[in-house]
């Protein structure tokens, strides 16, 4: 889910590049080939190893059987070329922290502006459960090939299974329903999306659940109460939540955007923590915790923009380029601000933009120094939160990453092989290695000189079917 609203932002930023065109729905599936060479390139594999001219890319059954120079991938006879000459590859962007239970607007999330008279919250959900392929071409034209689902609703589980074989869809990592340190009510009658934490036994059962639905990770929402009743009783139930979960062999991931929550959750056992730490500048203690833990950190810089953003009506595109948004949010978006008694009163507090500003700079600032000092730094969104929209917001998030002063080829790290790790698939996908799975983006222009450069896409590369944009 998205950081706490009291510290959303709405800083300034540059204007997206000149950005119009997506990709075509079209697919062609290597026109009945087994194998496709890609030839000619500039390889840029993810590892953060400097970029390979005149590179082959050989694919065949959907993976990788060779990459490198010309002299080390000979080129089987009569396997098709494509001549990818004046351009660059590089893998699959990954968007490590992304919700399919949401929409990219307040529709999809009554607890920031409640317009459930328009939209009844059942109606919206069954409508995501229905027809999650709504965002499939948003992620598509963008160049994000794999997402990890950090936290919704139980069906989140089956879209894994339900879409593994559609070379359309992203490959889809899912961690379920949230365990909670506080009673959350954004639930459904018969569906829970928040797990409420209210003892160890009903948080080893919650955990027992995930396990018997194969989850990818148990999650925590590790969410303080202004003043807490019982710190060490909610200190107890993460750590058996830890417990439970290293019981059944799952990683555990956690929500938290301050530092004495994160620096706990680690303390218990967090492998993942998937937000930025944004109430104030990390320290030496928290460093030392995530190096020695081996912790990933995935950003979610640009969900304090969005909200504000939102919440204002001043979906423009200025900040990254729309034409790849799904429609249906996108109407919703340009329909006009929510009405202001409507908003969640943290949103149209006095200041709030102020506010906002202050947590997206200490975020930012965060990332960098974690970065410098060694931590994993990875690339993740929040998408399906109000103005963060799914599939193009990666593009704000990167933007913002180099911002920090991390290089082009240091963001698009994070957003490949750091990604993956972060939802652990870095065996699968987030570097373009032999044996590997063939995702992977053709663009016009290099970006490890301007990380602004991965939108210009040319071809996306999915399981080794080619999309043209």
């Amino acid at each position: 889910m998205s950081p706490n609203l009291a510290f959303r932002s709405s800083v300034g930023s540059t204007a997206a590049s000149a950005w119009a065109a997506c990709l075509l729905l079209a697919a062609a599936p290597l026109t009945g080939q087994a194998a496709r060479a890609v030839v000619g390139a500039t390889l840029i594999d993810g590892t953060g190893s400097a970029p390979l001219e005149n590179a082959v890319v050989l694919i065949a059954h959907g993976r990788i059987a060779c990459v490198g120079s010309r002299a080390n991938c000979p080129l089987p006879p009569g396997v098709p070329r494509f001549d990818a000459r004046g351009t660059w590859i590089m893998p699959g962007l990954i968007d490590a922290h992304v919700h399919f239970s949401q929409t990219g607007w307040f529709d999809g999330r009554p607890d920031a502006a409640d317009l459930r008279d328009r939209f009844p919250y059942p109606e919206v959900v069954a409508g995501l459960e229905a027809n999650p392929e709504r965002f499939f071409r948003a992620y598509r034209c963008t160049g994000v090939t794999s997402v990890f689902d950090v936290g919704g609703y139980p069906w989140t589980w089956e879209l894994r299974r339900r879409f593994a074989a559609d070379p359309a869809a992203p490959r889809i990592v899912a961690a379920g329903p949230l365990l909670s340190t506080i009673d959350f009510w954004l639930n459904l009658p018969g569906q829970q999306q928040f797990v409420y934490m209210a003892s160890d036994s009903l948080v080893r059962a919650a955990v027992r659940s995930h396990a018997a639905f194969a989850s990818d990770a148990v999650k925590v929402w590790y969410i303080m109460p202004p003043q807490p009743p019982d710190t060490a009783r909610i200190q107890a139930l993460v750590r058996a939540a830890a417990d439970e979960a290293k019981a059944h062999g799952l990683p555990l991931i956690v929500h938290a955007t301050g530092l004495w929550e994160a620096k706990d959750a680690i303390r218990a056992g967090a492998r993942v923590l998937v937000h930025s730490v944004f109430d104030r500048p990390v320290d030496e203690e928290f460093i030392a915790l995530a190096r020695e833990n081996h912790v990933v950190y995935v950003t979610t810089l640009m969900v304090f923009e969005g909200y504000l953003e939102a919440a204002l009506g001043n979906v423009d595109g200025s900040r990254y380029p729309l034409a790849c948004v799904d429609t249906t949010s996108l109407t919703l978006a340009r329909s006009g601000p929510p009405p202001v008694d409507r908003l969640n009163p943290l949103l149209r507090s006095p200041g709030i933009q102020d506010i906002q500003a202050q947590g997206l700079a200490t975020a930012m600032g965060n990332a960098k120094r974690l970065h410098d000092e060694g931590v994993s730094v990875a690339v993740g969104t929040d998408a399906g939160n109000p103005g963060t929209f799914h599939g193009p917001s990666i593009y704000r998030e990167l933007e913002l990453l180099q911002e920090t002063g991390l290089k082009p080829m240091e963001v698009l790290v994070a957003a490949t092989s750091t990604a993956a790790l972060a939802m652990g698939r870095q065996a699968e996908v987030g570097t373009l290695e032999r044996g590997k799975a063939a995702d992977l983006l053709i663009l016009g222009a290099d970006p490890s000189v301007d990380i602004r450069n991965v939108q210009e896409l040319r071809w996306v590369v999915k399981g080794g079917v080619f999309w043209k944009r």
